[in-house]
């Protein structure tokens, strides 16, 4: 459709409730008023135009123009952040909170303090509506941000469309830069069998988008990485078989076996079903074109599992397709713009950051390499390779790694010592360790769901090799105790840290333990 509408902002003050208003007045309503906050008076050629403004290049952006650079974030939604806050990283966020405080209360159910929970499902579409009304706040903010603090130019509510490695025409103008830095995202890879697109089939975003009533009290989720885990220990928190159907190992994506293991073991106690070695096969239409069954084929033969909700999470699809076709940029295996160390593609001036460039795809990435772009277009060079960073995901406990795993580092080191909580005791799990933020009940009475926690070690070099959690409060740490290892960090450093009692990371006492030692042992 052709925009018709222009709403000029460049020269009002809106306020955040201003911007809410606005945002919530187009959202997937209005795709024909483009907001334009451009700066016609500044005569100066953008040095590039991001096109996309979600985290990659807001943030490039916004290094670009303290720099002294000129810039334009061209996007299709009426606000900036892109999907994070919208339907990406956000609700899931929302979706693990409820689901830890679910599970506290299911495991502690009709005692101390908390009601009985036998038979309690609770809904699965309340909290969905609960996202939907707050997401606006964020947008807003980062739009008033971007405009009044920041000094970003942008046109909002438009789709942008690439003419040559220097032109994007949005809304019915066209606007020229040195550079062009593409930004477009990913989108949920889509379920392809027999039923796929009846009513009751969700993805992350169409869950958060269209969701319309409460799903039945047996879901079946397909896929075994962060997302399929994620949403499914929410489902399975609000009282409903959960079934995950995957086609070859859960939760691959962990590195240490120890951990893993521990991560799926709670998950079954908590009562979610993992069918490895499966695959879905077909959906069946309860003949009003929603869902009513789901056929899978599993190691012991064909199964039918009743069901009004299907939720997919089979990875995310870069959206290359319209550069690929205008600029012929390099294309990898997985739809991937292909890029070097200093984010730039096979055609000159032409850069791609965030999930358009592939795995991890992840908001730090995204600003990271959006930030490293805008660098190398001002003439600092710079080079990023997101590689060897810490990760996290969320079942209802928080499970954090950086580094090498255990295995990962018998394989390159000759002595490797391990410290860890539990220990290998035979009842090392019924030791009420590790006790920290939010599992202090657990210790107490369920200490085998307290968590787990590894520290990986040369033990000629002493240096950490890996770090490894499950728990809670150690995913914010891990991000500086990463810049740490990676600059030889070692025990003896451990030891000597201070720390807040009890820490949500054992690390620093236990090394405490052995920093003394002159020849390092297991602990």
């Amino acid at each position: 459709m052709t925009t018709t509408k222009f709403i000029n902002v460049h020269d009002e003050k809106l306020t955040i409730e201003q911007w809410g208003n606005l945002i919530e007045s187009l959202d997937g309503k209005n795709m024909d008023a483009a907001i334009f906050n451009v700066d016609d008076k500044d005569d100066r050629e953008y040095d590039a135009i991001f096109l996309g403004g979600g985290a990659g290049g807001r943030f490039g952006s916004a290094c670009l123009r303290a720099m002294g650079g000129r810039q334009l974030i061209i996007d299709r939604w009426p606000f900036l952040g892109g999907s994070c806050p919208h339907n990406a990283c956000v609700p899931h966020h929302v979706f693990s909170d409820c689901a830890s405080e679910l599970m506290l209360q299911r495991t502690f159910s009709g005692t101390l303090w908390f009601p009985n929970m036998d038979g309690v499902v609770t809904s699965i579409k309340d909290v969905v509506d609960l996202f939907r009304r707050g997401r606006t706040g964020p947008h807003a903010m980062m739009n008033y941000q971007s405009k009044e603090q920041l000094d970003l130019e942008y046109v909002l509510n438009a789709p942008g469309r690439i003419v040559d490695r220097h032109t994007v025409e949005v809304a019915g103008r066209r606007f020229t830069a040195k550079n062009l830095v593409l930004g477009l995202g990913a989108r949920p890879q889509a379920l392809d069998i027999p039923g796929s697109g009846l009513k009751g089939v969700y993805s992350n975003v169409s869950l958060v988008e269209t969701l319309d009533y409460e799903p039945s009290d047996t879901i079946v989720v397909l896929g075994g990485g962060k997302t399929a885990v994620e949403y499914g220990s929410f489902f399975s928190a609000t009282g409903r078989r959960t079934i995950l159907i995957v086609r070859t190992k859960c939760l691959k994506l962990i590195p240490d076996a120890e951990i893993r293991t521990y991560v799926l073991e709670r998950m079954k106690e908590q009562g979610v079903e993992l069918w490895e070695g499966s695959e879905a096969l077909r959906i069946e239409d309860d003949g009003k074109d929603g869902v009513e069954a789901v056929i899978v084929r599993t190691p012991d033969g064909e199964k039918r599992i009743e069901t009004n909700f299907v939720f997919t999470a089979l990875g995310e699809v870069p959206n290359s397709e319209m550069p690929a076709r205008a600029l012929s940029v390099k294309v990898g295996p997985s739809n991937e713009i292909l890029v070097n160390s200093q984010l730039q593609t096979s055609v000159p001036n032409v850069y791609a950051i965030g999930d358009l460039i592939g795995a991890p795809m992840e908001m730090f990435k995204a600003r990271k390499s959006g930030m490293y772009a805008a660098r190398n277009i001002m003439g600092v060079e710079a080079h990023y390779e997101p590689k060897d960073f810490p990760d996290f995901l969320h079942t209802h406990y928080e499970v954090s790694w950086l580094g090498l795993s255990e295995a990962e580092a018998r394989a390159r080191y000759k002595n490797v010592v391990i410290i860890k909580i539990p220990p290998n005791s035979p009842d090392g799990l019924n030791a009420a360790l590790p006790a920290s933020d939010r599992t202090m009940l657990y210790a107490m009475a369920k200490p085998h769901m307290s968590g787990y926690q590894k520290l990986v070690i040369d033990g000629d070099s002493r240096r950490v090799l890996g770090a490894h959690h499950v728990g809670y409060g150690a995913k914010d740490a891990f991000q500086y105790l990463n810049v740490l290892v990676k600059q030889g960090l070692t025990v003896d450093d451990l030891g000597e840290m201070d720390e807040l009692f009890l820490n949500p990371t054992y690390y620093i006492q236990l090394s405490r333990l052995r920093s003394g030692c002159q020849h390092l042992a297991d602990l």
